[in-house]
């Protein structure tokens, strides 16, 4: 591992990192070097891609600082009994190739992790002093999401939040039955210890900006990720998990990741990798929860008694199929919160019916303006010049509204 160049290092390591989902770069404070003082920006168009709120390609250096560890976790590719090669930079290794990335405009910010060595202290030292180096003795203003250790000593965590932008500890499982048979050296428990810490430190930054020189603490929030289909948890299993982890602990996101099969692979994994549309579902139903007002019960409700959200249609339609007395629903007089439950209608389109109909009363054509398809609407709408007395009723409704097959290409 000694003998190994930067570019070697980084090839291994960049490569260990790509399993990890939680690396947006959203939400953070504004910074950038216009002036002549210092280098980088959280600014800008956007060697891993994240997208921002508003659609913005941002990337990011996305490395580990090593790919060993003393753990032995059976999801993980990097475990101690993997058989992979394994590689380790130096903190000012890190802080070199960041600034390196960023002066040729690859990169606008950051994101470190690590497998742990020695101890999660010692690791979670070495975590620290890449983005104190970066911040400090470079005036670094670009991006920096940094992976917290849990067990690590809660000072350094606090650290890692001040010269960061946003700081995340992966909850790993959605059970802490899962946990104990793929993660055994790991404890739930203390997994959330921290993300509360880390919770109570943010708020207590955030009461402290009144003063002047009070330092911020992570101001684009934690975030966390659950790994999907390594153990017999239920989409609404997950569902349930997530709305409680952002409920206590103010998470900014929870990502999920379906599980990938590694070489070396324990026999106690599935052989194959669940369908990557259940992970596209699961980011569906959180952003049901998030923006369209949704309960979790709602997505449970959705994902029916077997606990799993269907693959062929998205979860609002799956819920509305299920709530058939909850539709037509009048667009002209209908509160928000009942807009924002028709399928296939988003925030923006909901925002728009609102604004128009102040001024008259909506038909057909303005809703079909607003929309993909007007045809899913349909079943679930009245408008001035609509009323879907024929499909209201009808028992073979999917059908009408699912979106069809389509045949891939192999070189589309």
């Amino acid at each position: 591992m000694a003998q190994l160049d930067v570019r070697h290092k980084l090839e291994i390591l960049a490569d260990a990192a790509k399993y990890d989902a939680s690396c947006a770069s959203s939400g953070t404070a504004k910074r950038d070097s216009r002036g002549g003082k210092g280098i980088g920006s959280t600014e800008g168009m956007g060697i891993c891609h994240a997208y921002a709120p508003d659609g913005r390609c941002i990337s990011l250096l996305k490395i580990l600082l090593t790919n060993s560890c003393i753990f032995d976790c059976h999801y993980c590719v990097n475990r101690k009994s993997s058989n992979v090669r394994r590689a380790r930079f130096t903190a000012k290794e890190v802080v070199d190739l960041t600034l390196a990335f960023y002066k040729r405009n690859y990169v606008e910010g950051l994101f470190l992790s690590s497998g742990i060595i020695r101890s999660p202290d010692y690791t979670m030292e070495q975590i620290v002093e890449v983005a104190r180096s970066l911040r400090e003795d470079h005036d670094f203003r670009g991006y920096i999401h940094l992976k917290t250790i849990p067990d690590a000593d809660p000072e350094l965590v606090r650290l890692a939040g001040i010269h960061s932008d946003r700081v995340s500890i992966n909850i790993e499982l959605p059970t802490e039955r899962g946990l104990k048979r793929l993660a055994p050296e790991k404890d739930g428990q203390r997994i959330e210890a921290a993300m509360a810490d880390v919770a109570h430190a943010i708020d207590d930054a955030a009461d402290a900006t009144r003063y002047k020189h009070a330092p911020r603490l992570a101001p684009a929030g934690q975030s966390t990720q659950m790994i999907v289909g390594a153990d017999s948890a239920t989409d609404s299993d997950i569902v349930l998990r997530a709305s409680s982890l952002y409920g206590r602990y103010k998470l900014r996101r929870v990502y999920y990741s379906a599980f990938s099969p590694i070489p070396d692979a324990s026999a106690v994994l599935p052989l194959r990798r669940p369908p990557l549309m259940r992970e596209h579902r699961l980011y569906q139903s959180d952003w049901l929860m998030r923006f369209y007002g949704f309960q979790p019960q709602d997505v449970v409700a959705a994902a029916g008694p077997t606990g799993m959200l269907p693959l062929d249609i998205d979860p609002k339609l799956a819920w509305a199929l299920k709530h058939r007395e909850r539709f037509p629903v009048d667009l002209n007089r209908a509160p928000k919160e009942m807009l924002l439950r028709i399928p296939g209608l988003g925030v923006k389109a909901v925002n728009a019916i609102l604004a128009s109909r102040r001024l008259r009363r909506l038909r057909l054509d303005d809703i079909a303006r607003l929309t993909v398809s007007i045809a899913r609407l349909r079943p679930f709408i009245v408008a001035e010049d609509w009323r879907p007395t024929l499909l209201a009723d009808r028992a073979d409704l999917k059908p009408l509204v699912a979106p069809p097959r389509e045949q891939l290409e192999l070189f589309g």
